[in-house]
């Protein structure tokens, strides 16, 4: 049985406060090391990751020739012997010092893709994952070791599956505890909407997998990019730059740009999803639309209130990073547009003008429809 985002953060500390070594299994892109990232926050740990896959055999712990003459040892028949030292990680050296420094502090040593790494190195990693030592160093006590690993085909559940892995050690599965991870849409969704300043996935993407929950992870895989929750993250951050762009230069970018990470099947229907969504009112329509005047042109008005509020608010996002807001004009049709917003919209979007300099410029200002909004602002926010 598989487990989601929300029932390992419960899982993983469990079995870590057990005194046993988690092993994190799932598909490639689904959020294993979002997860340990999030199990480190909770349990107030300092994270320190090493990514298994990139390692050489040797790196860990590399000899060293003796420094001084004391290091030599001359022997009555056999000659002069070294004692030869190791060079270890700056990793572990990383990991030893925060311990000294603050020994009540767990540290999470993160392996991540342990079971991509070659034989070589992931036998030179058992005495740290078996033993809790390498050559002479012991771990301290409050450092914690959690795997994450891709499946492999001879795991259960997972024989159909073709990853670059390598055969994991009898000795690791038997003194590690296997947790299988799953995609959950909900406990996603709940993450993707989180976040500050912005949240951590886009508005319209957490839209449109509100609206398509299948394609977050499609089940069924045949080109060779695929949707997974990791490619939507990039495809997010991707999507808040490009409307900052132009419209026409955003056009023509934004099919390439998403088929990079969906593949090109799953990029057109959000392409198309997206034109449909996207605000049609810019900063210069609210602000420079005639008659001119304080007051929002009539036409202007109507077609604001009949947006949905996700766009409302992606309209006044937009409108905040690029308008001069203290122009009095300005300041008073910003405050109508926001006085159309649901009381959530509202609190949303003012949350977003928290260290924003706009508040202090709208305090400082003589001009009457400023202070009007910036009253506004502070009574949505004191709500």
């Amino acid at each position: 049985m598989a487990l989601s985002f929300q029932q390992l953060l419960v899982a993983v500390p469990l079995v870590l406060k057990g005194g046993n070594v988690p092993s994190i299994v799932g598909e490639a892109g689904i959020g294993k090391s979002a997860l340990v990232t999030a199990v480190a926050e909770k349990m107030k740990a300092k994270l320190m990751t090493t990514v298994v896959s990139l390692s050489e055999k040797g790196d860990l712990a590399i000899p060293v020739p003796p420094l001084t003459e004391t290091s030599f040892l001359d022997t009555k028949n056999y000659g002069r012997l070294a004692d030869v030292q190791f060079g270890y990680t700056h990793t572990l050296i990383q990991i030893i010092q925060a311990a000294e420094q603050q020994p009540d502090q767990p540290i999470i040593w993160f392996l991540d893709e342990f079971n991509r790494g070659s034989q070589a190195v992931q036998s030179e990693l058992m005495n740290l994952v078996l033993q809790r030592r390498i050559h002479d160093i012991v771990l301290p006590r409050q450092v914690h070791i959690v795997l994450a690993e891709n499946p492999d085909d001879d795991m259960a559940g997972f024989e159909t599956t073709d990853y670059a892995v390598e055969r994991g050690d009898a000795a690791i599965k038997d003194r590690t505890t296997r947790l299988v991870m799953a995609v959950s849409v909900s406990d996603w969704l709940s993450w993707a909407s989180s976040g500050a300043p912005r949240a951590n996935i886009h508005p319209l993407v957490q839209k449109f997998i509100t609206q398509y929950a299948e394609l977050l992870y499609p089940t069924t895989r045949h080109e060779d990019l695929n949707p997974t929750p990791r490619a939507w993250h990039r495809v997010s951050d991707n999507l808040y730059e490009l409307v900052q762009l132009p419209k026409e230069q955003a056009d023509v970018l934004m099919f390439d740009i998403f088929s990079g990470d969906l593949g090109a099947n799953v990029a057109r229907q959000f392409v198309q999803f997206i034109v449909q969504q996207l605000p049609t009112l810019t900063a210069q329509d609210i602000f420079e639309s005639k008659p001119y005047g304080p007051k929002v042109p009539h036409v202007i008005d109507e077609k604001f209130k009949n947006m949905d509020e996700l766009q409302k608010l992606t309209v006044m996002k937009s409108v905040l990073l690029t308008g001069q807001l203290t122009i009095e004009n300005n300041a008073a049709r910003l405050s109508r547009l926001l006085q159309l917003m649901s009381p959530d919209s509202q609190y949303a979007l003012v949350k977003q003008l928290t260290d924003s300099p706009v508040l202090d410029q709208l305090f400082a200002s003589d001009g009457h429809y400023a202070n009007v909004l910036y009253q506004q602002i502070m009574d949505v926010a004191t709500r």
